[in-house]
């Protein structure tokens, strides 16, 4: 079986990698010169498992058993956090403490259930119901990007853009290349996908101006705020659920362009209203953080509220779609085209 796949990002060198240790003919095909240049990058750096989720259960669960199954799979490829809280502030978030640490507990998430006296100093106590603190991870992309760059580096096609891709009776046409199966990981570039939606976004990159380790900080659930660290040491993203999305749009395309349109001065504006946001918690954010800059990307998400964005493969015939969600959610889409592919063969 000869086995395209299209895009090289986590989920498309996971699932490449996988498919070329069970003995399959593989390419992957990059438009960038590098791998991991969009979305896998571009992103909080954060292993989740599963707390954001809370109006989720698909998600949750995904994250949860991922999060564990990543840990095992890359070990070197994640960072412990040693302080790293969620809070449910008293008037903003949409569920009450005791609601979202119910959700969690009964998902299986190891966590750890604490009172108000545990609240960071930094913050504002009394606008807080409670917060638990939990096991998440920063995720060490450039470890990982000179790793699958060296196991997949005689399969990887990178600066290859995809000219043609057609399907002639049983088989895939790339760029003139013949195949058996495509793997598209491009989340809708090859094809229009529907019930979803691009949302072009921006994160902000902050310094710590003190000598200090500064905990992970998330607020659910709800028009929050979180901030949380990098791989590079006493670099922070800041985020907002309200404010770091720049738009909605229907075609990635258009999401692309409106990201290359953004303003200096709008990029200030976004700037001004995550800080106050911030500030009403966490008053002195701005002596202990110094700014830096923007960081831009675009995720792709199921048109809806409940904030669903977990993994699925939709195939058809000989093409499987990924429809990727959070990293931690690459052994999903592995392990449903692997079996697949596994079974078609024992059919052969």
């Amino acid at each position: 079986m000869k086995i395209a796949i299209i895009g090289a990002g986590w989920y498309g060198c996971h699932i490449g990698l996988s498919l070329k240790n069970n003995g399959f003919d593989i390419k992957i095909f990059e438009k960038n010169d590098d791998i991991f240049l969009e979305s896998s990058t571009n992103n909080q750096y954060r292993l989740h498992q599963g707390l954001h989720y809370a109006r989720s259960s698909l998600t949750r669960y995904q994250s949860r058993d991922g999060f564990l199954r990543f840990c095992e799979r890359y070990p070197n490829f994640s960072q412990i956090i040693e302080e790293n809280y969620y809070l449910i502030p008293k008037y903003e978030s949409i569920l009450d403490f005791n609601t979202y640490f119910s959700i969690m507990f009964s998902t299986g998430i190891n966590i750890e259930k604490l009172n108000v006296n545990h609240i960071p100093k930094y913050l504002d106590a009394s606008k807080f119901e409670g917060l638990i603190k939990c096991d998440e991870r920063i995720l060490l992309n450039n470890k990982a990007k000179q790793f699958f760059n060296k196991e997949l580096n005689n399969v990887l096609y990178k600066n290859t853009k995809i000219e043609s891709c057609t399907k002639e009776n049983d088989k895939i046409i790339i760029n003139n290349e013949t195949f058996d199966y495509l793997v598209d990981c491009t989340w809708g570039a090859l094809n229009p996908i529907n019930n979803y939606f691009y949302e072009p976004t921006l994160l902000l990159y902050y310094q710590t101006k003190k000598d200090i380790i500064f905990p992970a900080i998330t607020l659910v659930d709800g028009p929050l705020w979180s901030i949380y660290p990098t791989d590079k040491a006493g670099i922070y993203t800041l985020s907002s659920v309200t404010h770091t999305p720049i738009g909605l749009y229907n075609s990635k395309n258009d999401a692309y362009h409106r990201l290359s349109n953004i303003s200096t001065d709008e990029i200030d504006i976004k700037r001004e209203h995550m800080e106050l946001e911030v500030l009403t918690y966490f008053s002195e954010f701005q002596s202990y953080f110094t700014y830096i800059g923007p960081q831009f990307s675009i995720k792709t998400k199921p048109i809806g509220k409940v904030d669903d964005r977990h993994s699925s493969v939709v195939r058809n015939d000989n093409v499987f779609s990924v429809y990727s969600g959070k990293v931690d959610n690459i052994f999903q889409a592995s392990d449903y085209i692997l079996g697949q592919l596994l079974e078609d063969n024992d059919k052969q």
